[in-house]
């Protein structure tokens, strides 16, 4: 009886040295993969400096770069560590980092277009997935969200930096995305947890935005749509605007004459 339990304890102790040495490798990959995430953010950093949106082009070929030699290689490295059935186990590891990631793809795809990225295409993009069927690296919902709700903490910052690089449209376009952000999100039933927490943050976000439209605005910066009558209305010659209003009592004097 007694070698028994003991041969039981051995065979517990080998199951927990693996379990420690397969943590440790997940381990040394999130933390290749967070090293790779937070160069890319630095890169995208560089959209809040003056004349910064004008390199939007080479800084999104720089972070494309970076997810095509590292971000890639580190997902397939994490597949080969972790079983496709224990991902849930380990996610604990790396949903920060995933997180972080969907945010830069995401900020990228709008400062490229000014359009939302979707679930399933942020996880093309990271060459992730979001069918766990696949025998792939599996991109959570709740990770993509906080994504977004990253995305939408740093447009609210570069609506500021905008308009003090005058670039007084943006700020428009930011406040136009971030509203249709924030109605998707009240769609959501969300629960009492960090999802529910960080969500709060967006309709600060969103305030901030529209007081720097408004103060763009009442201070004539913004550009001021088009009526249809106006742009159809036939054009004033220039003698006519260059001609003086005529005064009441010129109107008086010659109607007496």
């Amino acid at each position: 009886m007694e070698e028994s339990i003991t041969i039981t304890f051995e065979a517990f102790q080998k199951d927990l040295e693996d379990e420690h040495e397969k943590r440790d490798a997940i381990r040394t990959i999130v933390k290749e993969l967070d090293q790779a995430a937070r160069q890319m953010s630095t890169v995208l950093q560089m959209v809040h400096k003056p004349g910064g949106l004008q390199k939007v082009p080479q800084l999104t070929e720089q972070v494309q770069k970076i997810i095509q030699n590292e971000v890639q290689e580190l997902h397939s490295k994490l597949v080969a560590t972790v079983p496709s059935a224990e991902f849930y186990r380990y996610h604990d590891q790396w949903k920060f980092t995933m997180q972080r990631l969907v945010f830069t793809v995401s900020f990228i795809e709008f400062l490229s277009s000014q359009r939302l990225l979707l679930w399933q295409e942020a996880a093309a993009a990271l060459f992730l997935t979001t069918d766990r069927s696949e025998d792939k690296l599996y991109l959570d919902l709740e990770d993509y969200l906080h994504g977004l709700i990253s995305l939408s903490n740093e447009l609210s910052r570069l609506a500021v930096n905008s308009v003090t690089s005058a670039d007084y449209a943006k700020p428009l376009q930011i406040a136009s995305f971030m509203g249709d952000l924030e109605s998707g999100f009240r769609l959501l039933n969300l629960k009492n947890d960090s999802l529910r927490k960080r969500f709060d943050s967006i309709k600060y976000d969103l305030k901030k935005v529209e007081e720097v439209v408004y103060d763009i605005s009442i201070r004539g910066l913004a550009a001021a749509p088009v009526s249809p009558d106006r742009e159809t209305a036939a054009p004033v010659s220039p003698d006519r605007e260059a001609a003086a209003p005529v005064s009441p009592d010129r109107k008086a004097a010659d109607a007496d004459s």
